[in-house]
């Protein structure tokens, strides 16, 4: 069983971390983890990253050594199976002015772009946690074919729906942002709306599919 290392960070979190690679197995292992925490008391949130959950507590209802035993004592049982998560699909227009390192993507893979495109959609992907803004989605599942460095250069500004790859992952920037993912597409759907419940419209365990949408 791979071992939970659990250190605090500052006065009212705790850290759950496990050593690297990152892998969906070792994920799904964190989901239920923050399902299984997230019954005690004292838990205020829990938010799954990439091989690790950060755990927020009240410190005036629970002590961070009885958490830290919760932690362990959940980690040692045996994993439960993980269900399907929800299927979205997604439509994206790929290359142009929508993807401007698409041709750049399919130079260093050695393929065509619209080989590129068909790789890309072919493939189901797992959301392994929301990171680096709200709504991103980083995506396990990405053909090793299509594994490209980030950029040498980020760009100063990446716009909303923006689909890249950066290294062995995709996803798609939900806001305009600086970002250094090489972009192949983009889409119109709204990832991240402030005022619907949820705001994020992915979340840890769903799977996505990417449609190619004409120009």
């Amino acid at each position: 069983m791979t071992e939970l290392a659990i250190h605090p960070l500052g006065e009212t979190a705790l850290c759950c971390t496990l050593p690297a690679p990152l892998s969906l197995a070792q994920q799904q292992r964190i989901w239920q983890l923050a399902t299984g925490l997230a019954g005690v008391v004292g838990v205020q949130d829990l938010i799954p990253g990439m091989n690790n959950l950060t755990l927020v507590f009240d410190p005036l209802r629970t002590h961070a050594a009885d958490l830290t035993e919760a932690a362990q004592a959940l980690w040692n049982k045996p994993p439960a199976r993980q269900k399907a998560g929800r299927l979205v699909q997604i439509g994206v227009r790929y290359g142009g002015e929508d993807g401007p390192d698409l041709a750049d993507v399919a130079a260093h893979c050695g393929l065509s772009a619209d080989e590129v495109v068909q790789r890309h959609t072919q493939a189901e992907y797992v959301v392994y946690f929301i990171g680096f803004q709200p709504g991103f989605a980083y995506l396990g599942g990405l053909d090793d074919a299509l594994h490209t460095p980030r950029r040498a250069e980020p760009r100063v500004a990446v716009p909303a729906g923006s689909v890249g790859i950066g290294g062995a992952q995709t996803g798609i920037y939900p806001l305009a942002t600086p970002g250094g993912w090489q972009l192949i597409g983009r889409t119109a759907l709204r990832l991240f709306d402030p005022q619907a419940e949820p705001p994020t419209l992915l979340a840890p365990g769903d799977r996505v599919r990417f449609v190619a949408e004409r120009p």
